[in-house]
């Protein structure tokens, strides 16, 4: 079989089980798993580009997709005027503050002898450290102590909220650029290990920094790029579009959000798409797949090696960021509880793996397949376990079994890992490597 053909085949295979769900279920609930698809896809495609295009093994998605999530917040919450009359000019100071101990410390190694370097360099960021502490902890105990139970941060721009995701990525490839700078030196395990450790640091730090996006205190309600369900239900225009097709106004009005959602997620990811298979195939894309072939051969060609990886970080992160952004603006609301590496990091990496990595066609498959998996795995392993256990006498053993039907997700994610691994090594689309 042909690689277009297999393309095809799967991804109307997969568009039939969409609809299956949509018959069986409900379409706002297929619409629903659409939506989430189409985000985890663009979170694959990022992956991809790292692991598949550079070779780079990043454990730490979980911390870009948050830095987009907290891009949403920043730019659609209304900006609170009181928290900056109360401590702006105290966190401009520290900013300020910080910026300027970095570059004194960076021109200061540049001019003082190699065996005076650290010393100065650590006494340089020692006095900068208090002075930003300094200026710092008032400025934050100021904004969180303004009505906490509602507010307690700093708001937002007050802008439209598609413009989160331009910035959502900026951000994560802004952490990506520093991150690339102190580890891709590293072994592939060792970057591995550096990633996760960062991303738990900016999960740590969104959890505990009220003042930026109340922290565990959480954002709710924030701006929605489409029209609102309750106002399309109280708007008679709606009314009678709902009464014409014969449904009722709640379920049309659901529908109606979430078809507008996936309109505009599927046009983000075709541009990303379309950009990510024109650099693919592009002498800079067989450059990169060079380099993650034969790294020791690419640089003795003289390729610069570091600086193409960062280059390939820098944009993966950027996908997963604006897909992080995208994803709480569907919600309508930042939770950086939810943000866990199981949800946020190992499953992205398995539908880039079932997938086919190395493909962008298979890491957007991967990201449809994994998601339906682990959607309807959670509503229907209690089902199976029922079914399983009807025979049975009513003991402890068959409520046992019962008790454990959740955590059976977990089993059939393994078990579609594995199998996809033994009969299809390379992913159920492998990369095509033409000759």
């Amino acid at each position: 079989m042909s690689q277009g053909v297999r393309i095809a085949v799967l991804y109307a295979a997969m568009a039939a089980i969409l609809v299956v769900i949509g018959l069986v279920q409900s379409v706002p609930l297929a619409l629903q798993i659409v939506n989430l698809c189409l985000i985890s896809a663009i979170m694959a495609l990022g992956v991809n580009m790292q692991w598949g295009y550079g070779g780079l093994f990043n454990v730490g998605v979980m911390g870009f997709a948050a830095l987009g999530g907290v891009a949403a917040v920043l730019v659609s919450e209304a900006p609170r005027a009181e928290a900056w009359s109360a401590g702006g000019l105290g966190l401009l100071a520290a900013g300020l503050a910080l910026v300027v101990t970095v570059v004194v410390a960076m021109q200061l190694r540049k001019v003082l002898p190699a065996r005076l370097r650290t010393v100065g360099t650590l006494v340089i960021v020692l006095i900068g450290y208090f002075i930003v502490r300094r200026l710092f902890g008032p400025a934050v105990d100021a904004i969180e102590a303004l009505d906490p139970a509602r507010f307690g941060n700093i708001g937002g721009l007050g802008l439209p909220v598609v413009l989160s995701w331009a910035v959502g990525g900026l951000f994560a490839a802004g952490a990506a650029w520093l991150v690339a700078k102190i580890a891709l030196g590293l072994r592939s395990d060792y970057l591995a290990i550096a990633t996760l450790g960062i991303s738990e640091i900016i999960i740590a730090v969104l959890k505990n920094e009220d003042w930026l996006a109340r922290g565990v205190k959480n954002v709710s309600g924030l701006d929605r790029p489409v029209p609102d369900a309750l106002s399309l239900q109280q708007a008679a225009w709606f009314q009678d579009l709902a009464a014409s097709v014969g449904m009722g106004v709640v379920e049309a009005s659901t529908i109606f959000v979430r078809l507008a959602y996936a309109a505009m997620f599927l046009i983000v990811l075709a541009v990303l798409m379309w950009l990510a298979e024109r650099a693919l195939n592009s002498p800079w894309g067989r450059m990169m797949r060079a380099i993650r072939d034969n790294r020791d051969a690419a640089e003795a060609m003289g390729k610069d090696v570091v600086r193409r990886h960062r280059q390939v970080f820098v944009l993966g992160s950027a996908v997963v960021g604006i897909a992080g952004a995208m994803l709480v603006s569907y919600d309508g609301q930042f939770t950086p509880g939810t943000y866990n590496p199981l949800r946020y990091t190992f499953l992205i990496w398995v539908m880039v793996i079932v997938g086919g990595s190395g493909n962008n066609w298979g890491a957007i498959l991967g990201g449809f397949l994994i998601w339906v998996t682990w959607i309807e795995a959670e509503a229907l392993a209690p089902l199976a376990m029922d079914w399983a256990t009807a025979a049975m006498p009513d003991n402890a053993l068959a409520d046992h079994l019962r008790d454990t039907a959740p955590h059976l997700r977990l089993f059939i994610m393994g078990l579609v890992l594995l199998v996809t691994l033994r009969f299809f090594p390379k992913g159920l689309i492998p990369e095509q490597v033409r000759r």
